[in-house]
């Protein structure tokens, strides 16, 4: 079993560090409002509506983030290990149950804030057949309620659903969906209320969608920015961070002003010339969720092949995922945010048609793909979004690796992969 990881990843914006050290401040603040002091709070998935949470002041953990902190303290395959004792598989989805295998484990001397002690409520949509198993046993092993989502089909198939979703957004993600998740997200709204004594203010839910069309906006316009700049200024292991943790907190003082400050920051980078690396020869694009045991692994062939990873997803996602013309109706514009997001990450025609056009954008000479053994949803549209980026000249390195389990990530046999990849499809 091998298991090396590389150097720590280089970060080069004053921005990052601000934004690190104000979640690790928040992760503090949470878990003495959780732990210490026991306050209500829900653990949900990425692709739910964190917004009613945030409105009704209610602390959320998310999985996803839960299960990226867990693997950065290299603790996933101890948890891993512990869950397959238990007689789980062996090839389950990591990424969504890392945070049950952490529980499972019962670990408090190594598990981060001693463990995650008892919510109020688990939260997710069912897109996929894990998530309801897991989400399932994961509430029984923490005594309490697990809120399922529905995740309907989607019969309106639009390639170019990312050119109309900020106004059009009750054609393009469907009014029955939207109807349908507005009327989940009340009768979530009325077990919060009933479990925590909180109440819901749809005003407070308008003004807070104004402010996350002001954050994404800042946001948009640094990913366009970078995505024009030739040398690329900006690198994925800045960019991540300074998308993600503010979309943690989307709609807070604290997010919007960070988001014009990483816009800023990345427009005086532009402005002066600066770049990621001076010999960029190579733009390649990372297909997949971060690899968050080894974010260094993005940096490794800067120097020696002037390969620069200019893209992923998370940031150019903000425009068009999360900005929305509110209309008078935030909790259907919230709704076509939400019913959609992890389709459109995931499955064709949105997947494809979405990603060959920021390829096309982004000036993407290669891509990088990850695809995870054990996570069907992140591997669902992938083939079909390789065939088509490669019809369109950008040649795909598919390879299989987790982005929360290191167990058998061997760091240096992967950079190889990566630059003979590059080496015999003629881009270095």
């Amino acid at each position: 079993m091998t298991t090396t990881t590389g150097l720590r990843s280089r970060k080069d914006l004053a921005c990052t560090s601000a934004a690190t050290a104000f979640q690790k401040a928040f992760g503090a603040d949470l878990r003495r409002r959780v732990v210490d002091e026991g306050e209500p709070f829900a653990i949900a998935q990425a692709d739910t509506p964190h917004e009613i949470f945030h409105v009704m002041d209610i602390p959320l953990v998310t999985n996803q983030w839960w299960s990226a902190y867990i693997s950065a303290k290299q603790l996933s395959t101890r948890y891993f290990e512990a869950m397959t004792a238990k007689g789980y598989p062996s090839n389950s989805c990591r990424y969504c149950s890392l945070g049950l295998a952490c529980t499972l484990a019962d670990d408090p001397a190594s598990a981060p804030w001693g463990g995650l002690p008892k919510p109020s409520v688990l939260l997710a949509r069912l897109t996929c057949d894990c998530i309801q198993n897991v989400f399932a046993q994961w509430a029984d092993a923490l005594g309490t309620d697990f809120f399922a989502m529905e995740a309907p089909a989607w019969t309106h198939k639009d390639p170019a659903w990312f050119d109309k979703s900020r106004g059009q957004w009750e054609q393009v993600f469907q009014e029955d969906r939207i109807a349908l998740l507005v009327e989940e997200m009340r009768a979530l709204i009325d077990l919060l209320e009933r479990k925590t004594g909180r109440r819901f203010d749809e005003e407070k839910l308008a003004h807070l969608m104004e402010r996350i069309n002001e954050q994404e906006g800042y946001i948009d316009e640094a990913a366009r920015l970078i995505g024009s700049a030739r040398p690329c200024p900006v690198a994925i292991t800045d960019q991540m961070p300074n998308t993600m943790i503010p979309q943690w907190h989307r709609g807070s003082d604290w997010a919007v002003a960070h988001a014009k400050r990483f816009r800023d920051e990345v427009a005086e980078r532009v402005a002066k010339g600066e770049a990621v690396a001076q010999n960029e020869k190579l733009r390649l694009m990372w297909i997949g969720a971060g690899l968050w045991h080894d974010p260094g692994f993005y940096q490794a062939l800067e120097a020696r092949l002037g390969a620069v990873f200019v893209w992923s997803m998370y940031m150019p996602f903000a425009g068009p995922q999360y900005i929305r013309e509110i209309k008078g109706r935030p909790m259907e514009a919230l709704a076509s945010r939400i019913c959609s997001m992890n389709e459109v990450l995931h499955l064709p025609p949105w997947m494809n048609g979405w990603m060959v056009s920021e390829a096309e954008r982004c000036g993407i000479d290669a891509a990088v793909m990850l695809v995870p053994p054990g996570s069907r949803l992140s591997q669902s549209g992938t083939n079909l979004t390789r065939l088509a980026l490669e019809e369109a000249g950008v040649p795909v390195l598919a390879f299989d690796a987790d982005m929360v389990d290191a167990a058998h990530w061997d760091r240096e046999a992967m950079v190889g992969v990566v630059e003979r990849f590059l080496i015999d499809a003629g881009r270095a």
